[in-house]
């Protein structure tokens, strides 16, 4: 089964509360943490590891074999990014940062062999073992690459390859096709937010989404100190969620991170409330059963 920590505004605590709550889950469940942020993961920090066991990420990119070319112009006509253009005669050229790789120009082409599959470098995924018992699984988009999805799909599937009881999704902040794509086959979304202007409208638009996918949801104010609460409580009641936790701004969490050490498993009171974060998680699950 899967869970997913997400949230429509970008740093808000997402991965903070996304790794304490996996370490908090680890004793009850045999689970894999999956960093689907590929732009800025960044929970191999939060956990002290250094990334390991990469493996590439290629998406196809074609290859015009001009000497069998009949320059009918097929490819550049099915082509929906408009990567492939043609010269008056008709010979196509490719514009490498538009296209997709989705082979629709090697599907169509009338000629074998005319269009050759060669393949492009967007990233790196990673399965990483944390000190904490479960390994983590993390995507990482090259930088200047801007085709985020190949990365987050080979990313997961390599979780979801580990086989665990439980799959904890970390995904990016908004509600981009990657994030849809992150929350699939979610059983619950953990929205973190904050009560903020952008923090309150932004996270109304995960909770939409949540709806839309017809995933339940659960949200975590964090910074709960620093606006207006009954605000965030008053649209998570109006999408069917339940505020289920408020972490008020805390020096002891930064103290955490400073001292490298997740904020539950120290004696500070915050770790208290992750901990309930985490039981709210079992019960929903049915107490793992």
């Amino acid at each position: 089964m899967q869970i997913a920590v997400s949230g429509g505004k970008g740093g808000t605590g997402k991965s903070t509360v996304a790794i304490n709550l996996a370490i908090a889950l680890r004793e009850r469940y045999d689970l894999v943490l999956a960093d689907l942020d590929v732009e800025a993961p960044n929970d191999h920090l939060l956990l002290g590891v250094e990334l390991a066991n990469e493996e590439p990420v290629e998406l196809f990119m074609p290859r015009f074999d001009y000497g069998k070319c009949t320059r009918c112009r097929k490819c550049a006509e099915v082509c929906e990014e408009h990567a492939i253009i043609t010269m008056r005669d008709g010979t196509p050229f490719l514009m490498p940062n538009l296209c997709s790789g989705c082979a629709a120009c090697e599907i169509v082409c009338p000629v074998p062999g005319a269009i050759l599959p060669g393949k492009k470098l967007m990233g790196h995924t990673y399965l990483t073992e944390t000190p904490y018992g479960f390994p983590l699984v993390t995507g990482r988009l090259l930088e200047g690459e801007e085709r985020a999805m190949p990365i987050v799909s080979r990313a997961k599937k390599r979780a979801q390859g580990l086989d665990k009881e439980l799959l904890m999704v970390d995904t990016a902040a908004g509600t981009s096709n990657t994030v849809s794509k992150a929350l699939e086959d979610s059983r619950l979304i953990i929205a973190v937010t904050e009560p903020t202007p952008l923090g309150i409208h932004d996270g109304e638009l995960i909770l939409r989404l949540a709806k839309l996918m017809d995933i339940p949801a659960m949200v975590v104010v964090n910074r709960s100190d620093l606006g207006d609460v009954a605000k965030v409580r008053e649209i998570a009641e109006k999408y069917g969620a339940e505020v289920i936790a408020e972490i008020p701004y805390s020096e002891n969490i930064i103290r955490s991170y400073v001292d490298g050490k997740p904020i539950v498993l120290t004696e500070y009171p915050e770790a208290g409330l992750f901990r309930e974060i985490a039981s709210r998680v079992v019960e929903f699950l049915g107490g793992g059963e």
